[in-house]
């Protein structure tokens, strides 16, 4: 049965009366509006809803509102393919961003797609029915919902929104003021002329510094062990003069092209010369903080270039305000929480009114839902990844999650893509349902982690929970723009891995 109509709006199944779409997307953030302008302009014969959990559009836009966030991705590579970046900052803030997105939605009149507050907790596949039902409840006042569709494309993220990563530290209870997760930033929080200390050294972190150290007392970033930390300007003044010549889209694919170029040459010099890269980005901070500052102990990391993501410093401003002294880095181990501060293992202590806990993300499997499919409950560190977008004997899914070593956009880009020339694919051959399974000869292939090659942390975590991929294609998520492109774009749809089945015979061949 399907219920679809074809103008976008969806319908109702009589039976049920549950709303039905040839398309569910779950999430309106840069992955999720970026599907629904694909799905407008590649498979207009469709029609499709956006779910969103919260009250607002943005996704990572919009939730983190810490002082000071912003990409660090350049925009050029961040926006959309079919939308110029025309600020001349590349390197944008969090307002900003999410500007960009507004603009998207009311531009391409995605806007009435979207349900808000509509937070989905399960979503069950029947056979019989080449559909899935999806439900959950609205988050504003807890009533249930209840959707249908053919097909279900994720674009939650890969992150929970419930909180981040916070380490059981000993003796937090003991401490008099604030401790402040940079993902639940209170609107209230007031540091002027306060001593502040932040836990960690990764993106947030080199963020929040130079941020809070314009009117707070004292800054200190604690960290255990340093990370790669690489300047740039946040304006691009090839970008810039482009515009000025040439029409704004040609200019930003121009540009767009450069710099994918430009991170892909550096990323593969990061694998094959790691210590001509090290050096490098090693002597970069000793010309920013000077000879006298102690750069091996507190900017030297232990692990090589691109092992984990390095973190962009726009216009110096992390070592403006080290230089200035409203800023300090110490690298030590947190013996315990005081009432005025942190204890350290060296015997310091750190004197603080405010703590920020820059500890990280928690890592989840696909928007922290629960699958099924026909009943059976899926495990997702039991199946394989297809293309790094689809997953073994999950019929009619797809999910969006970008690169670990470049912009997100880049790939959710690329997904949204080959998901339409699936769909396509389904309505050229009369077919209902899309299935990737293993080949006999992919019975014995090796179990790699899904992301591979990356140490950081909070992706370590996360790893035995999620799909592994092989040694072969197409059970590859390979982190890589220029392998994505010639996988997704060129590669055959009908590829004997993605098998497409009509209701009749679906469960014969399941």
């Amino acid at each position: 049965m399907d219920y679809g109509l074809r103008d976008g709006t969806g319908s109702v199944d009589p039976m049920s009366e549950t709303p039905h779409f040839d398309v569910v997307i779950i999430g309106a953030g840069i992955s999720g509006i970026g599907a629904a302008y694909h799905l407008q302009s590649q498979c207009p014969d469709r029609s499709f809803t956006i779910l969103e959990g919260r009250e607002n559009l943005g996704g990572t836009w919009d939730l983190f509102r810490y002082p000071g966030v912003r990409s660090d991705s350049d925009m050029h590579t961040l926006g959309y393919s079919f939308k110029p970046w025309t600020s001349k900052k590349t390197i944008a803030d969090g307002p900003a961003i999410l500007d960009y997105l507004n603009e998207t939605v009311d531009e391409y009149d995605i806007r009435r797609h979207i349900r808000f507050n509509h937070l989905v907790t399960d979503a069950s596949w029947s056979t019989d029915d080449a559909a899935w039902t999806v439900t959950g409840a609205r988050s504003d006042d807890g009533s249930s919902i209840s959707y249908t569709c053919n097909f279900l494309f994720m674009c939650s993220g890969y992150y929970s929104y419930k909180g981040g990563y916070e380490p059981d530290f000993p003796g937090s209870e003991k401490f008099a003021g604030p401790i402040v997760h940079p993902q639940k930033w209170p609107e209230d929080l007031d540091y002027a002329g306060k001593k502040v200390v932040i836990i960690g050294s990764g993106a947030t972190a080199v963020t929040l510094v130079p941020a809070m150290a314009q009117t707070a007392a004292s800054v200190t970033m604690l960290q255990r062990s340093p990370t790669y930390v690489v300047s740039r300007p946040s304006e691009d003044p090839v970008a810039n003069s482009l515009r000025k010549v040439l029409p704004n889209k040609l200019a930003y694919d121009l540009t767009r092209r450069r710099n994918v170029w430009r991170g892909e040459m550096i990323y593969e010099k990061t694998r094959s010369s790691p210590d001509k890269i090290k050096k490098l980005l090693l002597d970069g901070v000793r010309k920013e903080l000077g000879d006298n500052y102690d750069v091996d102990t507190h900017f030297t990391p232990t692990y090589g270039p691109w092992d984990q993501r390095l973190c962009l410093v726009p216009d110096s401003d992390l070592f403006k305000s080290i230089n200035s002294g409203k800023a300090a880095v110490v690298t030590d181990h947190i013996d315990t929480f005081t009432e005025t501060g942190i204890a350290l293992q060296s015997g310091k202590h750190l004197d603080a009114d405010i703590i920020i806990t820059a500890t990280g993300l928690q890592l989840v499997t696909l928007g922290e839902m629960r699958f099924s499919v026909d009943g059976k409950e899926v495990d997702f560190a039991d199946v394989w990844t297809y293309k790094g977008l689809a997953y073994s004997d999950v019929p009619n899914l797809a999910s969006s999650f970008g690169y670990i070593n470049a912009s997100w956009t880049l790939r959710a880009d690329l997904t949204c893509e080959y998901v339409c020339r699936l769909l396509n694919h389904l309505t050229e051959t009369g077919t209902d349902q899309c299935t990737p399974r293993l080949r006999p000869s992919d019975a014995e292939m090796p179990r790699r982690p899904w992301v591979d090659d990356f140490s950081a942390g909070y992706m370590q975590r996360m790893m035995p929970m999620m799909p592994k991929q092989g040694d072969r294609e197409p059970w590859l998520n390979t982190q890589s723009y220029r392998a994505d492109k010639k996988l997704f774009r060129d590669g055959p749809i009908a590829d004997g891995v993605m098998r497409f089945t009509k209701k009749a015979q679906a469960k014969v061949d399941a």
